[in-house]
């Protein structure tokens, strides 16, 4: 029986951690080579934090600290494997969110509950932006005010884009993919994504989110 209390997104997690205990593990590293067998673990870094998923419950559990594992970041880890295709390679093409496969239908949410938030939290922000992006080992670009690239996983890398305020346009943002993304996990998970590496660069910046955010 169901303990009471337990939500939803609990529920969720439960149900793709057997999923996970269904899974052939040998196949799952062949197709993921940064997957590294160490101990009890298969541990990957999920925008450069370490996790584990532990091979014989499937419970996934913070490696390099104490933090707790939010339940997006399980839910990124769990659709990775479950996604991820052994054709999928990085394609070296970036896209907008609008020209990832699929992702059309969402592409307005993706603007009003992505990047305009992204934009507006680094509004006049510009030097503070860079350094928590280079405190999270970002690959820096020469591309708009900031821009830069962040590994969500080794196979999933997204680039950031940003632009300030000036006196004739607000600050705007945009955030590319790489083409294959969708061999690796599904689309609506790549809203997430961008979603979890905001977070990480506002915690990084020691600031607050701005508006309103999927």
């Amino acid at each position: 029986m169901e303990a009471p209390g337990v939500s939803n997104y609990e529920r969720l997690c439960e149900d793709w951690r057997k999923k996970f205990l269904g899974m052939d593990q040998e196949k799952l590293c062949k197709k993921l080579p940064e997957l590294k067998k160490e101990g009890e673990y298969l541990t990957l870094l999920h925008f450069g934090r370490k996790f584990g998923v532990h091979r014989t419950t499937g419970k996934i559990a913070a490696l390099a600290d104490e933090r707790p594992v939010s339940f997006t970041t399980q839910m990124d880890i769990y659709n990775l494997f479950w996604y991820s295709k052994e054709t999928a390679c990085i394609r070296n093409r970036w896209v907008p969110f609008r020209d990832v496969r699929d992702a059309s239908p969402f592409a307005p949410a993706f603007e009003r509950n992505v990047l305009v938030p992204f934009a507006q939290t680094f509004s006049g922000k510009t030097e503070l932006l860079r350094k928590a992006a280079q405190s999270l080992d970002a690959e820096m670009v020469e591309h708009g005010d900031v821009g830069f690239i962040l590994k969500c996983f080794a196979c999933i890398p997204m680039q950031f884009l940003f632009w300030d305020a000036d006196d004739e346009f607000p600050a705007q943002s945009n955030i590319l993919f790489d083409y294959g993304v969708t061999d690796y996990i599904h689309v609506e998970s790549t809203v997430t994504l961008a979603t979890e590496g905001m977070l990480r660069l506002t915690e990084a910046a020691g600031i607050k989110q701005k508006g309103s955010v999927l």
